[in-house]
């Protein structure tokens, strides 16, 4: 194959061009070779300044800015060589677009350096602030306080922080503005504007806030104070301490007890006054904390706290007059309590469970006084609970509670039948031992198990429980003992049963110590 006819042509053309291909490959070369020595000299001195070690604390985060800064120089050379190199080929039409861009990127230099500017020197600004709060901060003893309180990282740095940052806020529409970005600048304006105008209201806000929680600590100070100074604190001992007066109280004939001192006060009871304080403390503060949220103009939160508010303060005469009705009821019922315990003790309501042969049953802490005793503050504060539960609109816990005192009074009533019967059946199955002597001690057993079965009836009864089940039972022993009594009475045994009712007859005649002498 003949290669001339191709080679010969293309060195003529290419003869005259020979020159411009070398020198753009030059000038290509050249701007490579600057490019790269300006990228290596920005890294260097980006590096030398620190750029991503203050960025890093400043935002806290890494940031590389280094390296792209360096690669857009590099780049932005490259560019300019190959616009030289193309306008040394005598290619407009290619360099032409290649110009146009670097003379937008050029022309954006100034409005770059300007915004760069701008944000060195917010960024001056925002961390000289930051350092002298910080640094302010750090020399009172406020700082380390909040911090060993609240359990969390010191206040200072937080403060410098948000400073830092606010700063940069507020430079940040200028910025915008020297960078030419007109598309974020618009929110950003609203927003700046937006917030500006928030300002006034959120210095009112804290203002009232901090106001609102000085006075309700000094009203807690002043409250707890006054209250310890009248002996409020002494209430709390006494609720504690309340169950023993009905012990320290004269001998009895089974138990003797003695009055021990009160115990001192390890601080382990709860401080009315404290618990007073707390009340008035929260009660200042809650509505300083809803209007400071009045004064930001923030209805989605203010309005609800505001109705809770309201609900609150309206539930507080209704709370006082419950606790004034439970104390109040306490001690009345305490005082009459302790009264007639010790009016049962002076008669000697104590000794008769002893008589009626029940003193193992009711000795110590369930003799008739300490029952009594009980009885009376158990129902007295059952009646006040009802009545600070009606105050109070709890309808169910009033219903439950009247429900129990109803129950109550039936199982005291039910107890004093059982007792008494227990003592009727006792004194029945005396006489019947006394009256006919030890040949009928099976028929005193019996008129005792009859007059104890009849009265568990009836105490039962009494009590509410299981009513068809007694009336069950009892109509059914009845029953049982009649259709005995009929059927050896009334059938076939007529005749033996009346042998045997004469016998018996005879014997208890014989017992008698007025029966006269038997006729021969």
């Amino acid at each position: 194959m003949d290669y001339q006819a191709f080679v010969t042509p293309l060195q003529n053309s290419l003869g005259s061009h020979i020159p411009q291909i070398i020198g753009a490959v030059i000038i290509f070369a050249v701007g490579w070779l600057i490019a790269v020595i300006a990228r290596a000299a920005t890294l260097r001195v980006l590096r030398m300044l620190g750029v991503n070690r203050r960025i890093e604390e400043s935002t806290g985060s890494k940031v590389d800015a280094e390296h792209p800064v360096a690669i857009g120089v590099f780049w932005l050379i490259i560019l300019g060589a190959v616009i030289a190199a193309l306008n040394a080929l005598d290619l407009a039409s290619l360099s032409n677009p290649f110009s146009m861009l670097l003379s937008d990127i050029l022309g954006y230099l100034p409005h770059l350096l300007a915004g760069l500017v701008l944000t060195l020197i917010a960024w001056l600004i925002a961390t000289v602030l930051r350092a002298a709060v910080t640094r302010a901060l750090q020399m009172t003893k406020m700082d380390d306080k909040l911090s060993s309180a609240a359990g969390m990282a010191p206040m200072s740095r937080n403060v410098g922080n948000v400073l830092f940052w606010l700063v940069m806020l507020l430079f940040l529409p200028a910025i915008l503005g020297a960078f030419r970005l007109g598309g974020t600048l618009g929110p950003v304006q609203v927003m700046m504007t937006q917030a500006l105008d928030m300002v006034p209201n959120i210095f009112a806000a804290a203002l009232i806030a901090f106001v609102g929680y000085v006075v309700a600590k000094v009203l807690r100070g002043l409250v707890t104070n006054l209250l310890s100074a009248a002996g409020v604190d002494r209430l709390s001992q006494r609720f504690a301490g309340g169950a023993a007066d009905v012990d320290a109280t004269t001998p009895t004939a089974t138990t003797t007890t003695t009055a021990a001192p009160p115990p001192p006060d390890s601080g382990s009871g709860v401080s009315l006054s404290r618990l007073a304080g707390t009340l008035v403390f929260i009660l200042v503060l809650v509505p300083s904390l809803i209007a400071a949220l009045d004064a930001l103009r923030i209805e989605a939160i203010s309005r609800p706290a505001t109705l809770m508010l309201g609900k609150m303060l309206d539930a507080v005469p209704n709370i006082i007059a419950a606790v004034v009705i439970v104390l109040i009821t306490w001690y009345v019922a305490r005082f009459v309590a302790t009264l007639l315990a010790r009016l049962l003790e002076s008669v000697g309501a104590d000794t008769i469970p002893q008589r009626i042969g029940m003193g193992d049953a009711m000795s110590g802490n369930t003799r008739p006084s300490r029952l009594a005793h009980w009885a009376v503050m158990l129902f007295a504060m059952l009646f006040a609970v009802v009545e600070a539960a009606d105050q109070l609109g709890f309808y169910q816990v009033r219903d439950v509670v009247t429900g129990f005192i109803r129950f109550g009074g039936d199982i005291i009533l039910g107890g004093l039948i059982l007792v008494i019967g227990y003592w009727l059946a006792n004194m029945a199955y005396n006489a019947i031992s006394r009256a006919s002597g030890e040949n009928t001690a099976g028929l005193a057993s019996i008129a005792r198990i009859a007059i104890l079965g009849v009265v568990i009836a009836m105490g039962l009864r009494a009590m509410g429980i299981a009513n068809e089940i007694v009336q069950l039972a009892f109509g059914l022993t009845l029953g049982a003992v009649a259709v005995a009594i009929a059927l050896s009475f009334g059938l076939g045994g007529r005749e033996s049963a009346g042998k045997l009712t004469e016998y018996w007859l005879n014997r208890w005649r014989r017992n008698r110590p007025d029966s006269p002498p038997d006729q021969p």
